[in-house]
């Protein structure tokens, strides 16, 4: 009786399965291995054990009534020594594991609001893999990641959440605008009042210069010059001074017209009371001390 050989060489990270007469005999790894179809041996097929990714896209709704698409991507593997229940316990492993991914997300999302679901896409992930890697280890797959990789919040909800975000951002911009506004307003004041102060320690320390100077140049002209007193002199130093600043506002380009008194009696006005006004003051001097 002569007998056919055939032979099958599954590659490297595959398993064949190998059946005698519709039922399972052997696994053949990677290389050649012999089949006797005379003895009703067959190959029933190969599986991989390679590391497979499985994307699942889920669509639920939060608690806020948002219709959100959330992407899972799962790692999966089959144990080499659980082969058999790999190849004969389930059909389709793809359809099981997206049924349990679906079952996750439609449990715990609806009792999350839409922004607490991008905080806790860990935990989703984490509680995916738990569960999976309970129902699936019966069947013969390791499940070694489960990941969420995309959450998608329907496309008017996602214009609505970035115009929020907009507007709390213009506010806070708005508000340190107007903080920054305020410190230059201040600031300006400051160093409005701190010139002022200056300027009035200046004009101070001037008049007390031209006072000075005024007496030593009446004690020097009374003193050089007899039968002259010191109520003249002062009236005489006064109208040079007049003239001078005539002069001075004649010369200048930015001269404004000044409407004065330009006679001897108008004259004797203004050194009455320029002189008025430094007794006065040598009298409150005087009151201070």
């Amino acid at each position: 009786m002569s007998c056919c050989f055939c032979f099958v060489c599954p590659s490297e990270g595959s398993v064949a399965i190998i059946e005698s007469c519709g039922k399972f005999d052997k696994t053949a790894y990677a290389g050649c291995h012999c089949v006797t179809p005379c003895f009703g041996q067959s190959v029933a097929g190969v599986l991989s054990l390679r590391v497979q990714q499985l994307d699942v896209r889920c669509e639920t709704k939060t608690r806020d009534n948002v219709f959100v698409t959330l992407v899972i991507s799962v790692q999966y593997q089959v144990q080499k020594e659980a082969v058999y229940d790999a190849f004969y316990k389930l059909t389709d492993s793809s359809s099981q594991i997206s049924s349990y991914i679906f079952d996750v997300v439609r449990a715990s999302v609806p009792k999350m609001n839409l922004d607490d679901v991008f905080e806790a896409k860990e935990e989703i992930a984490h509680t995916i893999k738990d569960e999976l890697t309970k129902s699936m280890a019966g069947y013969g797959f390791l499940i070694l990641h489960a990941l969420v990789t995309d959450i998608e919040p329907a496309h008017k909800v996602k214009e609505a959440m970035n115009e929020i975000n907009a507007a709390k951002r213009l506010r806070i911009a708005a508000a340190e605008t107007a903080e920054a506004h305020k410190v230059t307003m201040v600031k300006a004041a400051e160093a409005e009042s701190e010139s002022k102060y200056l300027q009035g320690q200046g004009m101070a320390r001037q008049r007390q210069a031209i006072i000075a100077g005024l007496r030593d140049s009446v004690r020097d002209f009374s003193t050089n010059i007899q039968d002259i007193s010191s109520k003249d002199v002062l009236e005489l130093m006064l109208i040079t001074q007049y003239f001078d600043m005539l002069r001075d506002i004649g010369s200048s380009n930015k001269a404004s017209t000044l409407f004065l008194p330009h006679s001897p009696a108008g004259l004797g006005d203004i050194s009455t009371q320029i002189r008025d006004a430094f007794l006065q003051g040598n009298a409150a001097a005087g009151l201070q001390k």
